[in-house]
């Protein structure tokens, strides 16, 4: 094999194995990739069937109910417009309450219930996730629109 030929190998042989690299990473990178949805994207259907994903929006006032176990919590998550009903067993957020901003990662269940496996909640009174809060106000221009 002439000089030539066998840079010609190394270089093929590098960029063959430069390509698996990038898929193995990529292949990755899909698996762990979350994305926001609100309840208005859930209702009309946007949202992956059994992929994890987060929901974020405001927890609707007089939702939160505690179940007899003590770690299971139901509550709804709104974005103004519509509203999807969230279960998740754990322990809360301290700074969990009704009527302020949410997120939480999970799965949509046949039911229609969002069964989270994280709660995300803000941090101080002023804070609500970029996303939740774009959301919440393109879902409240677009129910005031309908209004009028």
């Amino acid at each position: 094999m002439k000089p030539r030929h066998k840079r010609f190998a190394l270089i093929a042989a590098g960029l063959g194995g430069l390509a698996v690299a990038a898929t193995l990473v990529l292949g990755a990178f899909q698996k762990n990739l979350v994305f926001f949805f609100t309840p208005t994207q859930i209702a009309n259907h946007e949202a992956p069937q059994g992929r994890s994903f987060r929901v974020g929006g405001l927890v609707e006032a007089g939702s939160v109910k505690r179940q007899e176990d003590g770690v299971t919590v139901q509550f709804v998550v709104t974005d103004t417009a519509r509203s999807i009903p969230v279960r998740f067993k754990g322990v809360l957020p301290d700074l969990f309450r009704e009527g302020k901003g949410v997120v939480t990662q999970g799965k949509l269940g046949p039911d229609g219930v969002f069964h989270a496996d994280e709660v995300l909640a803000k941090h101080d009174e002023n804070y609500m996730p970029p996303e939740a809060k774009h959301a919440v106000e393109q879902a409240h221009n677009a129910s005031r629109t309908l209004k009028q």
